[in-house]
C-alpha cells in the first residue's frame, strides 16, 4: 500500500519519518522541494514537507488599485487563494495520484488542520483516502500512536481558522486603506489598522496616558524596630493619608522605650505548587528571563519539533491521565536534571498541580526528552531549563512555611510584625532559580511581655502610578480580554513594533501610534474596545465546536465591518485631520530661534533629527541622542530657551535635557574632566549607535582616548582628576571613583607608578567589557 504523509515543516518531516522507519528513510532533494521515502509494516511510504500555508488569501488583482477601488466595497468583496510555493504543490499532485492512503500530519491545532485540509483540496485529492494524524509530542510513543489510530480530518477546525483568515484579512485591507487615504499617509508610511492589533495598541496608549497624568498622592508610614533583632513592624493604619494624624501617632510614642506584646501566633502555610505550563504562561516566564515572546515561541517550536518538548500551543493546565509522570522523570534522567528527577521519584505518590483550565487537544507543555547544556546552548537552553523546572515543580510536594504574627502596643499604639521562614523549600527547590522570596523571622514572644523598642521612624513617600506593560503582562492581559489566540499574540505584539506603533521593552506608544488610536476611539466605530474582536474570537470557537459555520460567522463580521468602514467614510475629512493634527503636536518640537518656523523630528537615510520646517531657507538642525527612547516636552532650557527633550534609557533615569548637544546645561553634565592623554579635549559622556554608554575625548578623532562606563547608574562630574592616572574622577551613584578601571585605586590599591601616558596616547584603545568577558576598541569602534 502506497502513503503519502504531508506534514507542516521539514523538521517534523525527518523526524516522523526517523520514527517509523526506525531509522532507514532516505531523502531525495528536488527544485525547493525535499522528499523522504521509505518501508514499514510492508507499506510504502512518501513523506513531503510544507513550508506552513503554501496558499495564500488575498484579493484579486483588480483590488489592488488604492485609489480606484473604495474601501467600502471591499467589505463583502470575496477573497481567492494564490499558490506560494507550486514547486511543493505539484509535488504533492503528483504523489496523490499513486497514493492509495494520504495522511495529514500537520500541527494539531486550527491552523494545521487548514494547512493540511487546503492542500488536499488544492491537488484535487479524493478526500475519502485521506486521514488524519493526531500527536501532541513527536516523540516514539507518541508518533507511533498516532499513525496506528489515524482518525478522519475535522472540517469544522479548518473552517474555524479560514474564518479568521478571511475576517482578519478584510479587517485589516479595508481599515488600513481607509485609514491611510483619510490621512494621507500612504506608501511606505501607511497607516496599517487590525481587528486584533488596534484594541491592543489601545491597551498601550490608555495605560501610556494614565502614567502621564498620573499625580501622586504624598502618604505616611510609621515604622518601628523591636528587640535585639531589631525586627520590623508597621503601625497597623500605615499609610496615612494625612501629616497631621502621623505626626500626633509619633508624639503619642516618642517617650516610649518599650512596647507590650499584645498577641503572638506560629502557623505552618503551605505552599501549593505552580500550574502546568500553557503557552501565555510559559511566555509570561520566559519573558522574565529575558526571552521575549516571539523568540520563546520560536524556540518552544524547535524544541517540539526537535523532540524534546511536548506541542508548545497549547490552552491546557492540567495533564490528562493517560500522560504518565513517572514516565516523563523517566527521560528526564538522561539529562542534567538527574539528580532531581531521582528525589521526585522517591515519593510514595507523585500526583501532578492542576491549572484552572482544561482542554482535549494537547496537554500543558512538558519535555518529552533529557538535554544538555553542552550541546543545547544560548536562549534555546533556558527555555528547555525553565520548562524542565516547571514540570519538576508541578510533580513536587508542597512547600511548607513557619509564618509568625505579631502584635505590639506602644503607648496606646498598634504595631503589627509578620515573619516568614520556609521550613521546607518543597517543589520550590526545583523552581527556585524564577523565584523571589526573602525570608523575615520574628523571635519568640511572650504575650504580655515587654520588648524593647530600638527606633521609631516616620517615612515620607507617594503613590506610584501603575505598572507600564511589558510583554509577557500583554499577553496576559490579551489573553484575559479574549484579544487573539495563544497562537497569534505574541505576533501581535511584533506588528506593532514593525509599524513603529511602540518602542522599547516597556512598550510606549509612538507618536504615530497614539494619534491612530485616538483618531480611531473617536471616528472607529468601536474597533479599538475588547469587545467587538473577543466577540468573533467566540464566534470561531462556536465554529470547531459545529455550533456556527463559517459562512455565517464570515458574514456577521463582514456586517460589522461595514458599519465601521460607512462611518469612517462619513467622517474622513474630521478623521485624518485629526491624525495629521496628532502627527504634527506629537513632532512638534518647538519654534527655531533662527526663522520662527516649527522644528520638527525628521527623518533622512541616516536616521531621525530634529530640523526646521523653513528648510532650504533655513537649515538649523540638531541631532537626536542615540540609542534612547525621546518624548517630547513642553518645556524650553534654562540656558538658551531652546526645547528640551526627555531622555530614556535603559539602566538610567530619564533625563531632561537641551536639544542643542553643545548647550552649556548639557556639556556640565557630561564633560567629566580634562583628558590625560592629549591634555587639550575634555572626556565626556557619550553613547554608541546602540545606546551603549562610555567616555571619550572631544578631540576625536585626533585623539582617540576613551573609557567604559558602567552601564546602569548615574555617572557625574566631581570637578577632580586621579592623582595616580590623570584621568577624571567622577561621582557614581553618590560615591567617587577614577574614571580609569585599570587604575588601582579601583580595586582599593595605590598605583606605585604613574601610568605611562604616552603608550596610552600612541595606542588610543582601552579594555571595555563585553558579554563574554573584555576586548579592547578602539573609540571609532564603540561609536
Amino acid at each position: 500500500m502506497r502513503k503519502l504523509i504531508i506534514t507542516e515543516k521539514a523538521n517534523a518531516a525527518r523526524r516522523i519519518s526517523t520514527i517509523l522507519s526506525d531509522g532507514k528513510s532516505k531523502s531525495e532533494s528536488g527544485k525547493d522541494v525535499t522528499v523522504i521515502k521509505f518501508e514499514a509494516g510492508g507499506d510504502e511510504y512518501t513523506v513531503v514537507s510544507l513550508r506552513g500555508h503554501i496558499l495564500e488569501l488575498d484579493y484579486p488583482e483588480e483590488y489592488n488599485d488604492w485609489g480606484g477601488i473604495s474601501p467600502v466595497d471591499m467589505v463583502y468583496a470575496e477573497p481567492i487563494k494564490k499558490v506560494k510555493v507550486k514547486s511543493i504543490l505539484n509535488k504533492i499532485g503528483e504523489f496523490v495520484k499513486t497514493s492509495d492512503e494520504i495522511i495529514i500530519a500537520t500541527d494539531f491545532d486550527r491552523e494545521g488542520e487548514l494547512i493540511g485540509m487546503e492542500t488536499v483540496t488544492a491537488v484535487n485529492a479524493d478526500l475519502s483516502k485521506v486521514k488524519r494524524a493526531k500527536f501532541s509530542a513527536l516523540t516514539k510513543g507518541e508518533v507511533e500512536k498516532a499513525f496506528s489510530e489515524l482518525t478522519e480530518p475535522d472540517k469544522k477546525l479548518a473552517d474555524a481558522a479560514e474564518a479568521r483568515q478571511i475576517i482578519d484579512l478584510s479587517w485589516g485591507a479595508v481599515l488600513t486603506r481607509l485609514v491611510s487615504l483619510s490621512s494621507g499617509q500612504v506608501g511606505k508610511n501607511f497607516m496599517s489598522v487590525g481587528r486584533v492589533q488596534s484594541p491592543t495598541l489601545k491597551l498601550l496608549v490608555d495605560r501610556h496616558e494614565e502614567i502621564e497624568n498620573f499625580v501622586p498622592v504624598p502618604f505616611w508610614n510609621i515604622i518601628g524596630k523591636f528587640g535585639m533583632l531589631a525586627f520590623k513592624g508597621v503601625h497597623v493604619k500605615n499609610p496615612f493619608w494625612s501629616k497631621d494624624d502621623a505626626d500626633k501617632v509619633m508624639s503619642a510614642i516618642a517617650d516610649a522605650k518599650t512596647g507590650k506584646v499584645k498577641a503572638y501566633t506560629v502557623s505552618m502555610k503551605e505552599e501549593y505548587r505552580p500550574a502546568p505550563f500553557d503557552t501565555t504562561m510559559m511566555q509570561v516566564e520566559a519573558n522574565k528571563i529575558g526571552i521575549p515572546p516571539s523568540v520563546a515561541m520560536k524556540l518552544a517550536e524547535d524544541l517540539y519539533t526537535s523532540g524534546y518538548i511536548s506541542y508548545p500551543r497549547t490552552e491546557n493546565t492540567e495533564y490528562p491521565k493517560s500522560l504518565s509522570m513517572k514516565g516523563v522523570l523517566e527521560k528526564l534522567k538522561d539529562s542534567e536534571f538527574k539528580e532531581e528527577v531521582e528525589e521526585i521519584l522517591k515519593q510514595d505518590k507523585i500526583v501532578p498541580s492542576r491549572g484552572k483550565k482544561r482542554t482535549t487537544d494537547h496537554p500543558p507543555i512538558y519535555p518529552t526528552a533529557g538535554a544538555s547544556s553542552d550541546k543545547m546552548k544560548g536562549d534555546k537552553w533556558k527555555l528547555y531549563e525553565l520548562i524542565v523546572r516547571r514540570f519538576l515543580a508541578t510533580v513536587g510536594p508542597n512547600a511548607t512555611a513557619e509564618i509568625t504574627d505579631c502584635e505590639i502596643e506602644v503607648a496606646g499604639e498598634t504595631f503589627k510584625a509578620d515573619g516568614y521562614v520556609q521550613k521546607d523549600p518543597g517543589w520550590k527547590k526545583y523552581y527556585k532559580k524564577y523565584l523571589k522570596s526573602a525570608e523575615s523571622r520574628v523571635p519568640k514572644l511572650n504575650v504580655g511581655g515587654e520588648i524593647e523598642i530600638r527606633s521609631k521612624n516616620l517615612e515620607e513617600s507617594e503613590t506610584k502610578p501603575p505598572y507600564r506593560y511589558n510583554q509577557g503582562s500583554l499577553i496576559q492581559e490579551m489573553d484575559r480580554l479574549q484579544l487573539g489566540t495563544k497562537s497569534t499574540r505574541h505576533e501581535i505584539i511584533g506588528k506593532l513594533f514593525s509599524r513603529n506603533y511602540v518602542e522599547g521593552n516597556n512598550l510606549i506608544p509612538t507618536a504615530s501610534g497614539t494619534a491612530l488610536t485616538k483618531s480611531l476611539e473617536k471616528h472607529g466605530g468601536g474597533i479599538t474596545e475588547p469587545e467587538m474582536t473577543s466577540k468573533l474570537e467566540s464566534d470561531m470557537i462556536d465554529i470547531s465546536e459545529g455550533n456556527n459555520t463559517l459562512t455565517e460567522v464570515v458574514k456577521e463580521s463582514q456586517n460589522m465591518l461595514f458599519v465601521v468602514a460607512k462611518k469612517i467614510t462619513s467622517e474622513k475629512e474630521q478623521f485624518g485631520e485629526d491624525i495629521r493634527s496628532a502627527l504634527r503636536s506629537e513632532q512638534f518640537i518647538g519654534l527655531c530661534p533662527t526663522c520662527g518656523s516649527s522644528m520638527t523630528i525628521k527623518k533622512s537615510k541616516n536616521g531621525k533629527f530634529i530640523g526646521c520646517d523653513g528648510y532650504p531657507e533655513c537649515a538649523r538642525a540638531y541631532p537626536l541622542p542615540r540609542g534612547a527612547m525621546i518624548q517630547t516636552t513642553e518645556t524650553a532650557c534654562p540656558e538658551c530657551g531652546l526645547a528640551q527633550l526627555k531622555i530614556i534609557r535603559k539602566g538610567m533615569p530619564p533625563v531632561i535635557q537641551c536639544i542643542d548637544p553643545k548647550c552649556k546645561c548639557n556639556t556640565e553634565k557630561n564633560n567629566l574632566g580634562l583628558c590625560p592623554t592629549c591634555h587639550k579635549g575634555t572626556i565626556r559622556i557619550m553613547f554608541s549607535k546602540g545606546g551603549r554608554r562610555f567616555a571619550g575625548c572631544s578631540e576625536w578623532p585626533k585623539c582617540t582616548q576613551t573609557y567604559p562606563l558602567r552601564p546602569r547608574g548615574t555617572v557625574a562630574p566631581s570637578g577632580d582628576q586621579c592623582a595616580v592616572c590623570g584621568a577624571p574622577e567622577v561621582q557614581f551613584n553618590g560615591h567617587r571613583e577614577c574614571i580609569n578601571p585599570d587604575c588601582d585605586t579601583r580595586g582599593g590599591k595605590t598605583r606605585k607608578t604613574p601610568v605611562n601616558k604616552a603608550t596610552v596616547k600612541k595606542t588610543g584603545t582601552k579594555t571595555v567589557p563585553t558579554k563574554k568577558g573584555t576586548s579592547t576598541k578602539t573609540k571609532k569602534e564603540i561609536a
